[in-house]
């Protein structure tokens, strides 16, 4: 085997042996190639920060009741604990190099990772269409600005969406397939650009509403009186953010697997995270606060605003800006996913590139305008599964990080018979531990009488999930012996002779 460096081609791969083919494919097993480095990595975060959700989330804190240095220190803390818990999401998929299902395959199973890695793909996949959606609608108003005839192609009714709309959604849905074409590398490729893009584009969206204002400029924002008081509003912003980036805390590992070493994951998280999403937040609330300077009013969402600039080439420029933005975030947070989760459905059949493709068709048959414009489906459906995904982290953390001290077979992930088999492939304790955390953790999502508890329903979930998890599984022989293996294949390796470590434990517990 050559050595793991940036030259690798994307073919090369760990060599298992004794895998069985449906739990295996060439996206799926554990990654060679190593070119997500740290600016790649880096510009991901750029990518899934820089959108029209992004640049709302800090203005949106100030409607809890927050002042400006109120929202400042809980955007801060809120994100290191996002620093935080991102590292430990990408360290585990950067040392085997696996992504996020092949990851619950050791505490979920090799069949019952699919639960969790289908709860991931139905948040995933829904918020792929209406994010594709919400792209389109840049390209409504860019469209009817440049060309004012087409405004007439506005006015009917097909499906609950426009002829000019069903134009710019599908021409927004074939642009991110065409991403599919070399799968990861592709994608790698586009984000290392769309990020710093989007930058540069707010950074003169800022200035011009600066000079616009003349420099007058009251950072404070319109928000409501804290309902239960400005402590429990301060928590609550420091909860969603932490909530925001819930999703990619799951599946963080399907781009760190890529990733050269564990500095690099690091350093990419650091600058990505903190440094860019403080400093991307002041920026956008700047400029919604100089909008009223401007325009009299208050205007969060970034599309409308360029909409009402009076000049072309700003126009177009912000337009096609924000649509390039909603496609880095759609790629990395709601494409990558089930991609790789329907992939491990069914290895044999389903690729990285089918899975993908399988997502976008999925979107696009469910017109997901008409799965935003209904409250109950967005707030009851998505928030019910949404509300699932904290248990998820909890069991995958409490299970890697505690109970088996990161030490893993690698190669028992693609077996039949083997330390992550369980029961018929199912971890049931995982199951149960998912089971008795998710009602409690959906009920105080959900339902109005634990409304003060909302905000912090991701938390109370994984630390349910967590102790639930180890609690029940603190004795399980099978755990115990899986470590006893690994820790035997890793004694004779170099934690640094990364390639050599992998390969020795994609071979170990094959003859036991």
């Amino acid at each position: 085997m050559t050595s793991i460096d940036a030259n690798v081609g994307i073919t090369d791969q760990i060599e298992i042996p004794g895998v069985s083919p449906r739990l295996i494919n060439e996206d799926l097993r554990p990654a060679h190639a190593r070119k997500w480095g740290t600016y790649s990595l880096f510009a991901m975060w750029m990518s899934d920060i820089h959108s029209i959700g992004g640049y709302t989330f800090a203005a949106g804190l100030f409607a809890l009741g927050l002042g400006a240095t109120w929202v400042f220190g809980s955007l801060v803390i809120g994100i290191a604990l996002v620093f935080l818990l991102m590292n430990l999401s990408g360290w585990a998929g950067q040392k085997y190099g696996i992504p996020y299902p092949v990851l619950a395959r050791i505490s979920f199973g090799t069949l019952g990772s699919n639960v969790p890695a289908l709860i991931r793909a139905l948040v995933a996949i829904a918020w792929y269409g209406i994010q594709t959606w919400l792209a389109s609608r840049a390209v409504i108003i860019l469209s009817v600005k440049v060309f004012p005839g087409l405004g007439a192609l506005t006015h009917n009714n097909i499906l609950g969406e426009s002829t000019l709309g069903w134009i710019a959604f599908v021409t927004m849905w074939a642009l991110q397939l065409l991403l599919l074409r070399n799968g990861m590398e592709t994608i790698r490729k586009f984000q290392d650009w769309a990020g710093p893009a989007v930058w540069v584009v707010m950074i003169m969206l800022a200035i011009y509403i600066i000079v616009q204002a003349g420099g007058h400029i009251s950072l404070t924002l319109p928000g409501a009186t804290p309902k239960w008081g400005m402590t429990h509003a301060f928590f609550a912003a420091i909860a969603l953010t932490v909530a925001y980036f819930s999703t990619l805390m799951l599946n963080f590992c399907d781009f760190s697997r890529f990733a050269p070493t564990k500095k690099s994951v690091f350093k990419a998280n650091f600058w990505g995270l903190p440094v860019n999403f403080i400093a991307f937040s002041i920026l956008s609330v700047i400029v919604t606060a100089g909008s009223f300077a401007v325009y009299g009013e208050h205007i969060y969402d970034p599309v409308e605003l360029v909409g009402r600039i009076d000049n072309v080439f700003v126009l177009i420029l912000g337009a096609l800006t924000f649509a390039i933005a909603t496609l880095g975030i759609n790629v990395v947070a709601n494409f990558v996913s089930p991609a790789y989760d329907l992939a491990n459905m069914w290895p044999s059949k389903i690729d990285f590139k089918r899975g993908g493709l399988i997502s976008a068709v999925i979107a696009l048959v469910m017109t997901p305008w008409n799965l935003f414009n209904n409250p109950i489906v967005v707030n009851i459906f998505l928030g019910a599964v949404g509300a699932m995904l904290g248990p998820l982290f909890g069991i995958i953390m409490a299970d890697y990080y505690v109970l088996r001290k990161q030490r893993v077979v690698l190669g028992d992930l693609f077996r039949d018979q083997g330390y992550y088999t369980y029961t018929k492939g199912w971890n049931r304790k995982a199951i149960v531990s998912f089971l008795i955390t998710s009602i409690p953790t959906i009920i105080v999502a959900l339902v109005p009488a634990f409304a003060v508890l909302a905000p912090f329903s991701w938390f109370i979930g994984a630390a349910l999930a967590f102790a639930a998890h180890y609690l029940i599984s603190r004795h399980d022989t099978s755990i115990a012996d899986s470590v006893r293996m690994a820790i035997q294949v890793e004694e004779g390796y170099s934690l640094d002779d990364h390639e050599n470590l992998t390969q020795a434990s994609a071979n170990a517990g094959q003859y036991r």
